[in-house]
């Protein structure tokens, strides 16, 4: 589907779910910027394709980062969003991330911190008070300094990835927040696949996007 000048891969669809490829730069839910959101984008796109009047119901089960592209489902019924929601409080909705880091990390590794994000500014940082956040990661490939690694994020907590990886002095590439000394580029981070249970079917479902054709990973 196209909305003006963007446009939304839609993956799946059936009458319970909504799977989509979020653009980059697009915010999920509306914001202070006032730019067009995803949510609001689909929910038009619902109510034009099956003419429907007065408000359309789509429920939001995760979210993304705004500068970041990737696999997402929403709900669209109110069963499909409280069983959805319920396997990301219990960790069994399966989200695998593709980074490009700066710098060697090791091969493999778990991740735990605790990260407390700071409403004001909405800096994340690792703080004794904050609430834990687990990741576990492998290095698919490296070059030059940059390391192309796989997440399986466990917990979903604000900007996760980018404050673990940079605490480490592994920033992500293109990172504007967290990375001391970022390039221009788009921030190298991307929801590439998504498992879960389908909330009225129970069948399992896996949705996988290639990577994104650009600098840094078509280098890899």
């Amino acid at each position: 589907m196209e909305d003006g000048k963007v446009m939304i891969n839609i993956i799946y669809e059936d009458n319970h779910l909504l799977v989509v490829e979020k653009p980059i730069n697009i915010p999920v839910q509306a914001d202070s910027s006032n730019n067009k959101d995803l949510l609001t984008i689909l929910k038009e796109y619902l109510k034009e394709k099956y003419k429907k009047p007065g408000n359309v119901y789509l429920g939001l089960v995760h979210r993304l980062d705004r500068p970041v592209g990737g696999v997402m489902v929403f709900a669209k019924t109110s069963k499909a969003a409280s069983r959805l929601s319920k396997q990301v409080k219990e960790k069994t909705i399966k989200k695998t991330y593709m980074a490009v880091v700066e710098g060697k990390p090791n091969k493999e590794r778990t991740l735990k911190d605790k990260l407390e994000k700071d409403p004001k500014t909405n800096i994340t940082k690792v703080s004794p008070n904050g609430k834990e956040a687990i990741l576990n990661y492998k290095v698919i490939n490296t070059k030059d300094n940059l390391s192309l690694v796989q997440i399986n994020l466990i917990t979903g907590r604000s900007h996760q990835i980018r404050v673990q990886f940079s605490s480490r002095n592994y920033p992500l590439y293109g990172d504007q927040k967290y990375n001391k000394n970022p390039k221009k580029d788009q921030i190298a981070l991307f929801a590439q696949k998504l498992e879960f249970i389908h909330p009225t079917t129970k069948e399992k479902l896996i949705f996988e996007l290639p990577l994104p054709n650009r600098y840094p990973f078509n280098i890899f």
